[in-house]
């Protein structure tokens, strides 16, 4: 994400002083309530939806994981890459090309 797009992140939750409720536990929670709501948008149908409350749904999923990454003073590219490399080891490209299988069904 651009480094314009996390500042107005972080001064619209300076300006309304919403730090205070933004516990970890408090922050989790908020991204699994919008990713619920961004679920509800494909709850009828696999292929008809709204994609202007995808992408509204989806913005506030991302702004909640900002937050959070603000909170636990994470840096997401770090946490990412970490992640990656533990997903590379798990689902080697040999085994898991074009398989769904979670890694200890490989």
């Amino acid at each position: 994400m651009k480094q314009e797009t996390i500042d107005r992140i972080r001064e619209f939750r300076e300006d309304r002083e919403w730090d205070q409720f933004h516990s970890p536990v408090n922050l989790a929670k908020s991204i699994v309530i919008e990713a619920s709501e961004l679920l509800e948008c494909f709850q009828w149908s696999d292929t008809e939806y709204n994609i202007q409350s995808v992408k509204e749904e989806l913005a506030d999923v991302i702004v909640y994981v900002q937050d959070m990454l603000d909170k636990l003073d994470l840096d997401p590219d770090e946490i990412v890459n970490s992640k990656m490399d533990q997903n590379e080891k798990k689902y080697p490209v040999e085994k898991a090309k074009g398989n769904s299988k979670k890694y200890t069904q490989l």
